[in-house]
C-alpha cells in the first residue's frame, strides 16, 4: 500500500510522488490549508492539503488524531522560514493529492507524547496505544537491533542457534517454577524453564561445541523494577574453552553491541575478585562510577571498649567498616536519620557517624556522639587510614559481615546519588572467584550460583573444606547492574555427585531429578562452560530506561498481572476436568464450581 515510510523521506525525494500509510499525529487548520503530521514507526512527516484537492481536502478536514490514513502526494522543499530542524523530515513536506481513511479512531485514553503524565497502570491497560509513542517505538526498535547484532556476532564466532524445550520438568534453580498440568499424564506436571541450563549442557555432551539461543525463561518469584515472571536471556555455551576464553568472547560481544548500536566504545573491563568487591564496595555488582569505598577498621576497633564496635571486631564472622564521603559534612541530622532508617532495611541496627570539621584540631575538630567511646590515638589512626579531610563525613557499620556489606554497600549508592557523585559514562567489570557455597544459617550449604558450577579444586579438596572452595564462575557488571553471569560447568559425574552430596541431595533424589544429567556425564562429556545475559536488563541500560517494563512490548505488572488481557484468568470447569484438577476455592473465599474434579 505504501511506497515510503514517513520518517524515511528527505531532500533526495523532492518532486517524487509518494504513497504513505500511518496515523495522524496532529491536525492543524491554518487559514483554509490543512496540515497533517503523519506518523509511522520510522518517524513523522508533514502533509499539506489545499482546498483545490476537492473531496480529499474535505476528508482531511474530517480526520482527527490517530485516524489511519493512506495518502498520496508530491514531496517538495519547505520554505526557509518553515524548515523544522527538530524533525528528521523537517526540510521537506508532502503536498497531498489523495487521501483515503483506512480507519477512524476514538479519542486516545492519554496523550501520545513522551511527556505524558499518565500512570503506568493506564499505559499497560492500553499498551497498544502506549507503544505508538515515539519513545516506546525507539526502545523496541533498538531492542530488535540488539538481538540482530547478537545473532550476527555469535554466528560469526561459530555458535549455533538451537532451541531447547519450553515444557520440561521442575528442577531446583533458586526460584519457584511455573507448573503446567498434563492432560495426557493425569496428576503430573511440566515446568516452564527458569533457564535452558541443563539442556545446553547436554548439547555440549552431544558434540555441538558452541550453542546460543535468545531464550524465553520463567520464574514465579516476587517482582521488582528489573524482574518479570517471563524474561529473555541471551544464552550461550561452549565446549573446550576455559573461563578466560569465554569471558573474552562475551566481552567482545558486548563491546560490539555498544559500538554497532550506540556508537560507544566501552572502556577496559577490570577483573575484581568477589572477596575484593565485597571488601571495597559491599556488593558483588559494584558501580565503579561511584568514587566511594568501604574501609575495614576491625583491627582498630579491637582496641576500644565500645561494645557495638568491639563485638563485631572480635567476631570472625563480623565486620566493622567505614564509608568516607568527601564533602558530606553538609548532610543534615534529618538526612542522617533518613539514612539510618534506610540501612535498617538491610538489618543494620544503627548508623554511627563522624563529621570532620577541622582535621588539624584532632578530636576537638570532629563531631560525633561516638567519639567519647574511642581513645584519641585510635581516632587519629582511623582518620589517617581513611584520608579524612575537612568537610567529610564518615559512616560506620558494625555487625555480621553480610549485614555490614549489604547496608553500607546500599548506603554508598544512595549517598552518591543524593550528592550527585555518580560519574558519567560506562563502567564495566568482571567479578570472579566466587565462593562455591554459602551457609544458610541452618547448617546447610547453598550454591552461590547453581549446583552445576565447577569448583576450582579437586573432589577431595572440596569435601575436606567446602566453605573455602572457590568456583569457576564469573559475572559481568555494568554501572552497578549484573548484565550476565556464567561459569565453567561440572563435566564429571564424581564431582557432580560430590556437590549434590554437600547440598544434601541424596543419591535417590539426585537420580530422580538429575538422573539424565548424571548418565550423560558418563558418556564423554567435554569440559564446557557458558554465560547468560539478561536481554531485558541490557536493553534497559542501553536505552536509559528506569524499568525493564519499558523495554518489553507486553510486560506484566509487579504483581505478575497483565492488565491489558486481564491474565491470569479463570478457566472453565470442562478444562479443569480434563486436567483432573479440583479447585479448593478462590482467594475471595467462594466455593469451587460444581463438577471441578
Amino acid at each position: 500500500m505504501r511506497s515510503h515510510y514517513c520518517g524515511a523521506l528527505g531532500t533526495d525525494n523532492i518532486d517524487q510522488t509518494v504513497t504513505l500509510c500511518g496515523w495522524v499525529d496532529r491536525r492543524r487548520d491554518h487559514g483554509g490549508v490543512i496540515f497533517l503530521d503523519m506518523r509511522d514507526r520510522d518517524g513523522i512527516v508533514q502533509v499539506v492539503f489545499d482546498p483545490d484537492t476537492g473531496e480529499h481536502f474535505q476528508r482531511a478536514d474530517r480526520v482527527r488524531s490517530e485516524y489511519v490514513l493512506k495518502i498520496t502526494g508530491r514531496v517538495r522543499a519547505r520554505s526557509a522560514a518553515t524548515v523544522n530542524p527538530a524533525m528528521t523530515t523537517g526540510a521537506i513536506e508532502v503536498l497531498g493529492k489523495e487521501l483515503e481513511i483506512l480507519n477512524i479512531a476514538q479519542t486516545p485514553p492519554f496523550q501520545l507524547d513522551e511527556y505524558t503524565a499518565v500512570g503506568e497502570d493506564v499505559r499497560l491497560q492500553y499498551r497498544y496505544m502506549d507503544l505508538r509513542r515515539q519513545e516506546m517505538q525507539d526502545r523496541l526498535i533498538l531492542r530488535s537491533r540488539i538481538t540482530s547484532a547478537v545473532r550476527s556476532f555469535l554466528d560469526g564466532e561459530g555458535f549455533l542457534d538451537i532451541e531447547t524445550p519450553i515444557l520440561t520438568r521442575a528442577t531446583p534453580e533458586g526460584a519457584r517454577d511455573y507448573l503446567v498440568p498434563s492432560r495426557t499424564h493425569p496428576g503430573q506436571f511440566f515446568a516452564l524453564p527458569q533457564s535452558p541450563q541443563l539442556f545446553k549442557q547436554l548439547l555440549m555432551v552431544a558434540g555441538f561445541d558452541r550453542y546460543y539461543q535468545i531464550a524465553k525463561c520463567f520464574r514465579d518469584e516476587d517482582l521488582r523494577a528489573d524482574r518479570q515472571p517471563e524474561f529473555t536471556q541471551i544464552d550461550l555455551e561452549a565446549a573446550f574453552l576455559n573461563e578466560g576464553q569465554i569471558m573474552a568472547i562475551t566481552e567482545r560481544m558486548i563491546r560490539h553491541l555498544f559500538q554497532s548500536v550506540l556508537s560507544i566504545e566501552l572502556p577496559q573491563f577490570p577483573h575484581i575478585t568477589y572477596a575484593e568487591a565485597m571488601e571495597r564496595y559491599g556488593s558483588d555488582k559494584p558501580d565503579l562510577r561511584i568514587p566511594l569505598e568501604l574501609v575495614s577498621v576491625d583491627d582498630l576497633m579491637q582496641r576500644v571498649d565500645f561494645k557495638v564496635f568491639r563485638g563485631p571486631a572480635d567476631d570472625p564472622q563480623g565486620r566493622v567498616a567505614a564509608l568516607k564521603v568527601p564533602g558530606g559534612a553538609r548532610i543534615s541530622r534529618k538526612e542522617i536519620d533518613d539514612y539510618t532508617a534506610y540501612v535498617s532495611i538491610f538489618g543494620a541496627r544503627g548508623l554511627a557517624w563522624i563529621k570532620v570539621n577541622d582535621i588539624g584540631a584532632g578530636v576537638d575538630g570532629l563531631q560525633s556522639p561516638i567519639l567519647k567511646f574511642m581513645p584519641e590515638e585510635v581516632v587519629a589512626q582511623m582518620m589517617r587510614r581513611l584520608g579524612a579531610a575537612d568537610g567529610d563525613i564518615i559512616f560506620f557499620g558494625a555487625d555480621r559481615m553480610r549485614v555490614v556489606n549489604e547496608a553500607l554497600g546500599a548506603l554508598r549508592i544512595r549517598v552518591a546519588a543524593d550528592l550527585d557523585m555518580v560519574g558519567d559514562g560506562w563502567a564495566p567489570l568482571w567479578v570472579v572467584d566466587f565462593p562455591m557455597f554459602e551457609a544458610d544459617g541452618n547448617g546447610r550449604w547453598t550454591p552461590l550460583h547453581h549446583p552445576f558450577t565447577a569448583p576450582s579444586c579437586t573432589v577431595q579438596e572440596l569435601l575436606a573444606d567446602p566453605g573455602q572452595a572457590l568456583s569457576r564462575a564469573y559475572d559481568m557488571v555494568l554501572n552497578g547492574c549484573e548484565l550476565g553471569g556464567g561459569s565453567i560447568r561440572i563435566h564429571q559425574r564424581d564431582m557432580q555427585e560430590a556437590v549434590f552430596g554437600l547440598l544434601q541431595i541424596d543419591a535417590a533424589e539426585a537420580e530422580e531429578k538429575f538422573g539424565f544429567l548424571l548418565r550423560a556425564l558418563q558418556y564423554g562429556a567435554p569440559p564446557h562452560g557458558g554465560l547468560a545475559f539478561g536481554l531485558d536488563r541490557l536493553v534497559m541500560l542501553m536505552t536509559g530506561s528506569q524499568s525493564i517494563r519499558d523495554v518489553i512490548a507486553f510486560p506484566k505488572t509487579q504483581s505478575a498481572h497483565c492488565v491489558m488481557t486481564d491474565a491470569p484468568g479463570e478457566v472453565s470447569a470442562q478444562q479443569l476436568r480434563e486436567l483432573n484438577i479440583r479447585l479448593r476455592g478462590t482467594q475471595t473465599g467462594t466455593a469451587p464450581q460444581s463438577g471441578q474434579v
